[in-house]
């Protein structure tokens, strides 16, 4: 489904995402690191997030494969997010002064965006479908979901941590000790599981895997 220059990135960005998350919890979790320890279904949430919306919709929206209507939606996507990233390590590791509604302000337009796409597109999906246009649907239904859990997450954090994000004490992430942060990891975990599913399901059929 999609093409092979496509398929041969996903698979070694994948890997290597994979590599770079087992060395960050670990130098993260290491004494003294900025922005606090953080737990196992964090790091997967967050290295979930950086694969899909930084590297996976940008490869899909450059690929010619897929309808031009939904690499519009995700090409424009993954360039808000990268703006994004860039501004949070600048107020998280120079001003230190990153806040989550911040981050919510982002997803929120970011969620606005695609739907703004989809309605704009909306001639393309209301036909008969091609098998490649399901996948396209589904994944940029993958990437709303995503977005939405996203602030769910960043709200309830911001409430545990009553708003003490910024600073050279600014706490960041969600350990695995603290009781404020129970909820929260148990939640991520259940939510990792569907998840990691659905986007394994996706890129097999992109990488034809799976039919």
């Amino acid at each position: 489904m999609l093409s092979p220059h496509t398929r041969v990135l996903l698979t070694v960005l994948a890997l290597v995402c994979a590599g770079a998350a087992l060395y960050f919890r670990r130098a993260q979790n290491a004494k003294g690191a900025r922005g606090g320890r953080i737990s196992g279904p964090k790091v997967a949430w967050l290295f979930y997030a950086v694969f899909l919306w930084f590297l996976v919709c940008p490869l899909v929206a450059m690929d010619t494969a897929v309808p031009v209507e939904a690499r519009a939606m995700l090409g424009a996507f993954a360039a808000f997010m990268w703006l994004r990233g860039a501004a949070e390590l600048y107020l998280l590791y120079v001003t230190k002064s990153w806040r989550p509604p911040y981050g919510v302000a982002h997803d929120v337009a970011c969620i606005a965006l695609v739907l703004g796409g989809l309605f704009w597109s909306r001639a393309r999906w209301m036909g008969a479908l091609s098998t490649v246009d399901v996948w396209a649907l589904a994944f940029v239904g993958l990437v709303l979901v995503s977005l939405f859990v996203e602030v769910a997450y960043a709200a309830l954090f911001f409430h545990a941590v009553e708003g003490r994000t910024t600073g050279d004490e600014g706490i960041w992430f969600a350990d695995e000790e603290q009781a404020r942060f129970r909820r929260i990891n148990r939640l991520t975990l259940a939510l990792n599981v569907p998840l990691y599913v659905g986007l394994a399901v996706l890129l097999a059929m992109g990488l034809g895997v799976a039919r």
